[in-house]
């Protein structure tokens, strides 16, 4: 059965660009982030339906992080103490070790008035990377704009599955669950106030 998760940012125009930039210098630092307002959904607020902001949201950038330096051996995420109970945590910070011998980074925060900073970036050996959903932005200095086609990109995929025709999938099941097992395990360990270890 055909099968497509919906994690667009693969689809980026400047994901290959900056595959082709780090080409040969393996990442040694991510700093993940997703600081932005409650969306206007009720169940949002409750982790038993939404799973929370690094489950619903920060998804996506661990998703990235995956794809430009690997997968990720071990997590310890801290919530901020300005949660009310039942609802989800309000700011999280988090440490990530990869497989690879990378260090990570991820802050998530849904206490602001609009979304104010989506992204990743990624210090390689004589180079910084800096990605979001409308542009590359290398050592701080050359900006890459993105052709903003992703999420046509990524539906079309899964209509083309759908219809049995040549698919451009970039994130079947098998390795959304990846990324889905690395947001539950940062969930656990801000839940649990402990590292967590991933297979």
């Amino acid at each position: 059965m055909p099968s497509a998760v919906g994690h667009h940012w693969r689809y980026l125009d400047i994901i290959g660009q900056a595959h082709d930039l780090l080409a040969g210098r393996p990442v040694h630092l991510a700093l993940g982030h997703w600081l932005d307002k409650v969306p206007p959904v009720a169940w949002w607020l409750d982790p038993a339906m939404s799973g929370g902001q690094i489950v619903e949201q920060a998804v996506h950038v661990l998703d990235l992080a995956r794809l430009l330096v690997g997968e990720v051996s071990m997590v310890h995420a801290v919530p901020a103490q300005t949660t009310s109970d039942g609802q989800v945590d309000r700011a999280t910070a988090a440490v990530m070790r990869f497989a690879g011998g990378a260090s990570g980074l991820l802050a998530t925060s849904c206490l602001l008035t609009q979304k104010h900073r989506v992204g990743l970036e990624v210090c390689a050996d004589g180079i910084a990377l800096e990605l979001s959903e409308t542009r590359l932005l290398v050592d701080g200095q050359r900006v890459i704009e993105d052709e903003g086609r992703a999420k046509t990109r990524v539906d079309r995929a899964f209509i083309d599955a759908v219809q049995g025709k040549d698919a451009d999938v970039r994130v079947p099941y098998r390795e959304a669950l990846r990324t889905h097992r690395l947001a539950l395990a940062l969930a656990q360990s801000a839940a649990e106030r402990r590292p967590v270890l991933l297979p």
